[in-house]
């Protein structure tokens, strides 16, 4: 008989209570969070311990390091990009910085993105912003002044930037897969100045733009020894050796637009393929070079989440895909549970206190469970507008951005 969700302490238990959440899908990359005591019920007036409105818009999640939560945020033109810092305990806006001004920003031609959605990456005393082509830049968090600054990366997002940056070592990991280029970008995360770029060459150069878009964050993972960043793109996903960023392998699935970081379990990697792929999910078995898509995938699984991640929970895979949830044996691929939500997800899940956190277009938040293999829903909140960033575990609290505000939601003590 399978273990409830609860399991999820156990996957986690490296993890420490009031742990930061440093990155997109928080400190390991999955969105697993080890906390206690987080709340089920809340509305505008319940639970709140305080709501701040955000300037600009932006669809970048929270980052969190120690007593501040940092955003970004942009014109709706596309002229003026900027950084929040916000202190934790009561809210307040601590730093407003504008870190870019764009004369000519490039066209955005998909009315569901903007112009500010990758997520901030931040360690001790420095936070990493990045807005894809036009600019990526360090900031001191103490003062909000800037380090350095990168606005020579070339690439035509056309219907805007979503992948969010990495820290691994002493590098900054930046995507850039676009219109007409596809590549990644290892940056020295003192100096900014570039390590090793690495093209994709997944497509000809005659294919249609819309075919080679992605919005994928990579993760880093070992492998026989030694490092790889795995990365998800249109058409396929690749291992690249983190020292050198020479390809290690590649899987070729299809599709495009993929969204989902990858995550492992065990002896393997699971993968996403956007829209159109073969299949939506691909287990991928660690090892391996070259092409590897014969040789080295264990199970391909149909469920897609479309613009979220995947969640690994104990032996089990969840995802949200447009408005049903669905749970997966992460072992075989099997589908054993599925739940209508209703509304539209561009958010990723997260998870903690045995209990699974998802916020949907309209604001509405879920809260589940998962026992026994099977779905249940224990609440539904409403916020006054809708979500398309990723929430984020503080502590016993969550930090919720919606399109105007970001809120922090708690037990009031």
């Amino acid at each position: 008989m399978r273990q409830s969700i609860l399991l999820v302490m156990v996957l986690v238990g490296g993890l420490q209570a009031g742990e930061n959440w440093p990155a997109y899908r928080g400190p390991q990359g999955d969105g697993l969070a080890n906390a206690k005591n987080l709340p089920e019920k809340w509305s505008e007036t319940e639970n709140v311990l305080w709501k701040t409105e955000i300037p600009h818009k932006g669809w970048s999640s929270p980052v969190r390091w120690n007593d501040q939560i940092w955003c970004t945020g942009a014109t709706d033109d596309g002229k003026k990009l900027y950084a929040y810092c916000l202190n934790l305990a009561d809210g307040k806006i601590v730093h407003e910085i504008l870190v870019f001004e764009v004369k000519e920003p490039q066209k955005l031609s998909n009315p569901v993105n903007g112009y500010a959605s990758p997520t901030p990456v931040i360690e001790e005393g420095l936070v990493y912003v990045h807005f894809g082509s036009p600019g990526t830049a360090c900031l001191d968090t103490k003062t909000g002044k800037k380090i350095w600054e990168r606005t020579d990366f070339v690439c035509n997002h056309f219907r805007g930037s979503g992948s969010s940056p990495i820290l691994y070592d002493k590098m900054l990991l930046l995507t850039f897969d676009g219109f007409d280029k596809q590549y990644l970008a290892a940056l020295d995360k003192t100096t900014g100045k570039t390590i090793w770029i690495r093209d994709r060459n997944f497509h000809a150069p005659e294919d249609n733009g819309d075919y080679k878009k992605a919005y994928s964050t990579p993760s880093v993972f070992k492998m026989d020894g030694k490092e790889i960043v795995v990365s998800s793109s249109a058409g396929a996903s690749a291992a690249y050796d983190l020292a050198t960023g020479q390809e290690v392998w590649r899987v070729k699935h299809g599709g495009m637009n993929v969204a989902s970081r990858p995550i492992t379990k065990g002896d393997k990697i699971y993968l996403t393929t956007g829209d159109g792929g073969k299949n939506a999910i691909y287990a991928v078995k660690k090892g391996g070079t070259g092409d590897v898509t014969s040789t080295h995938v264990a199970w391909t699984g149909k469920a897609n989440p479309k613009y979220g991640s995947l969640t690994l929970i104990g032996d089990y895979i969840f995802l949200v895909s447009n408005d049903v949830a669905t749970l997966l044996d992460a072992e075989t691929g099997k589908e054993l549970s599925k739940e209508r939500l209703g509304g539209k997800f561009y958010s990723s899940p997260v998870v903690g206190d045995g209990k699974i956190f998802v916020f949907n277009e309209d604001g509405i938040g879920f809260v589940l469970k998962i026992e026994e293999g099977k779905i249940t829903i224990v609440q539904q909140n409403k916020l006054a507008s809708g979500c398309m960033a990723s929430p984020i575990v503080v502590e016993d609290t969550l930090v919720v951005r919606t399109k105007t505000h970001l809120y922090r939601i708690g037990l009031k003590k």
